[in-house]
This record gives C-alpha cells, sequence and structure tokens, in this order.
C-alpha cells in the first residue's frame, strides 16, 4: 500500500511538471511571437542599418610592403582605368542615349582581370580591413553583371529614357563602389 500511493504521488508529480512545461512553453512561444523587436534591416539610402563589416577607411591597416610591390602597384593602377573606364561609359551615355557600350563593358571591365586585380589590391589590406573591402569587391562584381543585363538591347529598338535612366544609375553605382573601394588605398 505505501508503495502504490508513493507512485501514485510521482505520478502526479509529473503530470503537474509536464502541464508546466507546456504552459512555459506556450508562454514563451507567445513573447517571442508577439513582442517587438528590432528589425537588423539592410541600409538602403538614408535608413537601415549599415553592415558591421565595411569600416571606414581612415581606419583601414594597410601593409606598405606590399601595396609598393609591382603587382599590387599594377592592379592599383588597373582599378583606377576601371573607374574612369565606367566615367567615359557614362560620358557616352550621356552625349548618344543610343550607344552601345556592350563591347566597352566587356573589354574595359573584363570580369576575370577585374576579379584578379580587385583581390591583388585586397591582399595589401589586413584581415580586418579585408571584411569591409571584400564587400565592396562583391558589390562591384554584382554592379559589373547588373550593368551588362541592363544593357542588352533588342536589335533595332532604340533605348527608352527609363532604361537610359536605369543604365545611368548602374554606371552611378558602380563609380561610386570603386571610389569607396579606391578610398581603402
Amino acid at each position: 500500500p505505501a508503495f502504490k500511493s508513493s507512485t501514485t504521488e510521482l505520478a502526479m508529480k509529473s503530470e503537474t511538471s509536464r502541464l508546466q512545461f507546456i504552459q512555459q512553453s506556450i508562454a514563451a512561444a507567445t513573447a517571442f511571437t508577439l513582442l517587438p523587436t528590432p528589425a537588423n534591416a539592410a541600409k538602403y539610402g538614408s535608413f537601415g542599418a549599415g553592415s558591421p563589416e565595411v569600416l571606414d577607411p581612415a581606419t583601414a591597416i594597410i601593409d606598405d610592403e606590399i601595396l609598393k610591390s609591382a603587382p599590387v602597384q599594377k592592379a592599383f593602377a588597373s582599378v583606377k582605368t576601371y573607374k574612369d573606364s565606367v566615367a567615359s561609359m557614362k560620358a557616352s551615355l550621356a552625349a548618344n542615349s543610343q550607344a552601345d557600350i556592350g563591347p566597352a563593358i566587356r573589354k574595359e571591365l573584363d570580369f576575370v582581370a577585374l576579379r584578379a586585380d580587385l583581390n591583388t589590391l585586397n591582399s595589401a589590406f589586413d584581415e580586418d580591413t579585408q571584411r569591409g573591402t571584400d564587400r565592396l569587391v562583391r558589390l562591384i562584381m554584382q554592379d559589373v553583371t547588373e550593368l551588362e543585363t541592363a544593357n542588352k538591347q533588342k536589335p533595332g529598338v532604340p533605348r527608352s529614357e527609363i532604361r537610359l535612366t536605369i543604365m545611368c544609375g548602374k554606371l552611378e553605382k558602380l563609380n561610386k563602389a570603386f571610389s569607396d573601394y579606391l578610398a581603402f588605398v
């Protein structure tokens, strides 16, 4: 008899603890669902949170010995040339809204050479600075791809004002990305 009553008490305690567990679980799920928490949004224009990886160029740590090396200096000059090419393409579009800049994009912003030059120049930075500049490198590469896609036009069909605005916007975005990247050197 004593054994049976202690088993019954233990069973009631475990049922109570299961009930408490379920109640606490429901309360926690409700709290996580209904209570407001800050949103971790990306930076879009003047609102949102900036990337924690992008650093201030003034705090960049550069290895001067690597920066002075011939391959890095060649890559640095090439990146400046890429930026000038973007400005030239923008001027071409301003002068002639129907200008086909596709060949210039493929020749002057060659994807493989551009990536190699950006990565070579990036080697002059320390690891912490590279986390910020790597994001800029990805942005530049994405912008080149978007620019080439936006430039595609059916033969014989003139470029509309909307497409021209998109092209100019892509070129401006690419120019800013190059400027932001070069600010680290």
